[in-house]
């Protein structure tokens, strides 16, 4: 799982991805989301502006395996 720090309180989902190279970019997120492949903690996801904060945790699952990014706040 990679950890992925955040300098505001929250980040959306869609961002969060492009972020980490998942996706290049965020309209790539809907047609994964159509097909059930995004979970935010362990739930399946089907709004990609959806907002996300520290301690959430997002799989993504690829053909060629999945894909884990837990959300953490900037540390003081």
């Amino acid at each position: 799982m990679e950890s992925v720090a955040i300098h505001t309180a929250t980040i959306r989902l869609d961002q969060l991805l492009k972020l980490v190279g998942a996706v290049p970019t965020g309209g790539a997120v809907k047609p994964l989301m159509e097909e059930g492949r995004i979970f935010v903690n362990g739930v399946r996801e089907t709004a990609r502006r959806r907002q996300l904060s520290s301690g959430d945790v997002v799989k993504v699952r690829f053909e060629g395996g999945d894909e884990e990014y837990e959300v953490r706040g900037e540390q003081a």
